[in-house]
Order: C-alpha cells, then structure tokens, then sequence
C-alpha cells in the first residue's frame, strides 16, 4: 500500500505514534506564521425554485488557514428547521486540522468524497480508536465521543461530507479543546496530569474557536 492510497491495513505496523504509519510535515513557511481567524466568503444557499434542494459545494464558506467549511442547517435551509438535520462540506488543505472537540446533542456520519483522512477517537470507558480512511469511506462518531480528523496527505485536498442528526449550526453545536483547555486553572490541569502548572503556561488564555487549523501554526492568543 502506498502513502495516502486508503485505511492502514490490519497487519501493517505504525512507524510513528498514535497508530499511524506517517505524520504530514507542516506546511512550508507556516512555522510561527500567526493563524488568521476564519473569514467568510459569500455564497449560493437554498435553491430559489426548489426548496428541497440546497447548492452545498457554491454556499457561503467559513475559511481558514488549513481549510473550509460550508453547510446548511436550520437557520439557512428552512426546510431543515426543526427536522434535527445539517450537512456539512469541510475541506482541508494539506496539514489542515479540524480541532479537536465534541458534540454533547448530537451524532454525526462522515463520508469520506476524495483524499485520506487520520481519524482519532476517544470514547466512555478509556476506549480509543485511531486510524486512517480513504474516498468511499464512511466513519460514525457517536454523540459526546471526542474526536478530530486531519488531512493525511502532504500533496492533496482532503473533502469530507458530513451529516449531523441536529439542525444547529456548525459549529456552535461543538464544544472544542482550546475553548475547554483554555477555561481550566491551570493547577488543576497540573493536578490531572501529574505535572507541574508552568506546563500549561503555554496554553493561550482565551476562548476563541480555532475550528479548522494547520500543522506548524500555534493557536491564537488572547489576554
């Protein structure tokens, strides 16, 4: 199997950590590049005739520095309003990140459309489940599980379609790791971790959302 071409087999044993057989590098140039926050690029919606259908791929965009992120759900889709359905069109550009975090009220389905995807997992009772897909694959995260996915690939775009069983938006629905991480003392993450608190002193003193970020750029900083 070639690098990129899909999920890691079985048998095959990683050469690095968390289970899998290589790490993107960062992106070139990025290393101590502050990240822009997401800006937003105007786009198509709902269709005008047909109120059944919505132009996914042409609608507004959240963009960041490692990627994007379009949808629709119950506040620009009015037939999804109170149906507890959204869908989701996030694409990452090589090293792109989509941070870390979890849904409290809801599930969600990934359908892998092209590049490859490293999924990380973590679940009730200590499970942990980290590997990669391909196109055509399909990956469930469980309502509350805490998850993330990165792009896999140092040369390609990765698309992935997603469909969640709320109509919130994305992702106001999710609670993600800086905003968690950076609202905790830091003696109590000292406590958890058994260190001592000048460990966390790097972690940014802020609650902004990160969303969508890139190997080699730090998160942004606040007070």
């Amino acid at each position: 199997m070639t690098e990129g071409s899909g999920p890691r087999g079985a048998n095959e044993q990683p050469d690095t950590d968390s289970g899998f057989r290589h790490r993107p590098a960062a992106a070139s140039g990025s290393v101590g590049t502050p990240p822009q926050p997401g800006r937003t690029v105007a786009g198509d919606g709902p269709d005008p005739v047909n109120p059944h259908a919505f132009h996914l791929s042409r609608s507004e965009a959240s963009v960041f520095d490692g990627g994007q992120l379009q949808g629709g759900n119950g506040e620009n889709w009015p037939i999804l309003a109170g149906q507890q359905a959204a869908v989701y069109l996030v694409r990452l550009r090589p090293g792109g990140i989509r941070e870390p975090h979890w849904h409290p009220s809801a599930w969600e389905v990934n359908y892998v459309i092209s590049g490859t995807v490293r999924w990380v997992f973590v679940g009730p009772a200590g499970t942990q489940d980290a590997f990669e897909a391909g196109a055509g694959d399909v990956v469930f995260a469980p309502q509350g599980h805490f998850h993330y996915f990165e792009n896999a690939s140092a040369t390609d775009d990765l698309d992935v379609l997603i469909v969640f069983n709320s109509s919130a938006t994305e992702p106001d629905d999710d609670i993600g790791i800086v905003h968690a991480l950076s609202a905790i003392p830091r003696d109590v993450l000292a406590s958890v971790f058994g260190t001592a608190p000048d460990v966390f002193d790097a972690i940014p003193k802020t609650l902004r959302r990160v969303v969508i970020s890139r190997r080699g750029i730090p998160a942004p900083r606040e007070g």
